[in-house]
């Protein structure tokens, strides 16, 4: 499944983005701002058995990205989970999937520069005043979009570096506790039976965490060797952030013991083990985590409008691509603002309940793909699993328990639910119009 690569007639993308940079990605685009709070909440809410939920998460999240590595093989276009849907389900799917897939990965960096702003605080109070905080969300969001904007290979060796920024305080602190988790445990207790709300309410929130890896996948017409190197890149995410994910929590666990309920968990960790310092150099870390997720979603989601208007299915100025740096400088722009308008608008707990919704309908949808494709097609040019379609059920089947679990424990609110049927509604529409504009004269 291979395309032109080119955007309105105009010039083409460039394949720039190596096996490894698109590895770097794919962690860039999970690891965010939820490993320096989610911790205290999961503690909160199932103690030193945090560190199971975890695995279990990771565990969970292993089949899902397994189906999306088999999936995502099979193309060498951008558009990631859109394109997907479209090819398997048709048009009314594929765009279904495409607002979905735009409104979880615009909410999720949204909340992220917000926090940016919060972390910032820490150093400089006035940060959170109302024109300090406007100035810094639109240098935040505007430098990162200029910089995409003038290729993407700009975009890929900025995401390296802070994915390898943002990892060296998470080590550093990982190393700190490690000696004092095993020989001198702060004790948590007699542990008392948990409610299985709570482990709903856990791993829900895990979905979070383990979950963006998807718009790395967008921009496949920019990989060097999308068929070889989507799967690599998953496996490698998959594993690093597993391991990063349970040893922080079981460090934060084992440092800080029932005061892991804090708001900052690892500060607490770095200034335990090794005084303020340690404490300010997690608060620089955080900065750098948000800062270069911020940069992942820049260079992957607006792929993403560039796929729909490429497939007729948005107006032809999203496809448009500057002939100076082969971007599609439009749809970089048109992100950037979407992401400082719900960061100037929104908070950051609502924007991650909202991502995390949206993301388990296209989990689900892209699960189910891999045995549509299968049944398509009878040769396969990229990576096919061994016991694929029961991998694509269980998929689906845990997207969707996942699904219920949000509801049981109450995570989906009215105002929620209104703007997911907002989104929904607007993707109809969306599709009506498609259909009338590429209907014949």
């Amino acid at each position: 499944m291979t395309s032109r690569q080119s955007g309105s007639g105009h010039a083409s993308l460039v394949r720039t983005i190596g096996r490894w940079s698109l590895a770097a990605l794919a962690v860039n685009s999970i690891i965010g701002s939820g490993i320096f709070g989610l911790p205290a909440t999961l503690a909160g809410l199932l103690g030193k058995r945090s560190v199971i939920a975890v695995l279990i998460a990771g565990a969970a999240m292993a089949v899902i990205m397994a189906c999306f590595a088999e999936v995502a093989s099979q193309f060498s276009e951008a558009g990631g989970p859109y394109l997907y849907a479209r090819t398997a389900f048709g048009r009314l799917m594929g765009i279904l999937v495409g607002w979905m897939l735009y409104l979880a990965q615009t909410a999720a960096p949204a909340a992220n520069a917000n926090l940016f702003v919060i972390y910032l605080a820490e150093f400089w109070p006035a940060a959170k005043a109302p024109w300090p905080r406007f100035t810094i969300l639109t240098l935040l969001v505007g430098v990162l979009a200029l910089i995409n904007v003038r290729g993407a290979r700009q975009g890929t060796v900025v995401s390296n570096i802070f994915t390898i920024a943002k990892l060296l305080p998470l080590f550093i602190v990982i190393s700190a506790g490690a000696a004092l988790t095993i020989f001198h445990p702060t004790p948590w207790g007699v542990a008392g039976p948990i409610p299985a709300t709570a482990w709903m309410k856990g791993l829900f929130l895990l979905i979070f965490a383990y979950g963006g890896f998807e718009s790395s996948l967008a921009p496949m017409s920019e990989a060097k060797n999308p068929a070889r190197d989507a799967g690599f890149a998953l496996l490698v995410a998959l594993i690093a952030c597993t391991a990063i994910y349970a040893l922080v929590q079981w460090v934060v666990v084992g440092v800080l013991g029932p005061g892991a309920t804090t708001d900052r968990p690892l500060a607490e960790v770095a200034r335990v083990t090794m005084g303020n310092p340690g404490a300010r150099l997690v608060a620089i870390g955080a900065l750098v985590s948000v800062y270069g997720y911020l940069s992942a979603k820049m260079l992957g989601m607006p792929r993403v409008t560039f796929a729909l208007a490429k497939g007729g299915d948005l107006p032809q100025v999203f496809a448009r691509v500057g002939p100076a740096f082969h971007t599609p400088w439009f749809s970089i722009l048109f992100f950037a603002a979407a992401v400082w308008g719900l960061a100037i608008a929104g908070s950051f707990t609502w924007n991650v309940t909202l991502s995390v919704v949206a993301r388990l309908f296209y989990y689900a949808v892209v699960c189910a793909v891999l045995i549509a494709l299968r049944r398509k097609r009878l040769s396969f040019h990229g990576l096919r699993l061994p016991g694929g379609p029961l991998l694509s059920v269980l998929g689906v089947g845990i997207a969707l328990a996942l699904g219920a679990a949000a509801q049981i424990s109450k995570q989906v609110d009215f105002s929620k639910s209104l703007v997911l049927a907002a989104t929904l509604g607007a993707a109809l529409l969306n599709w009506v119009w498609a259909i009338k504009t590429s209907a014949p004269e």
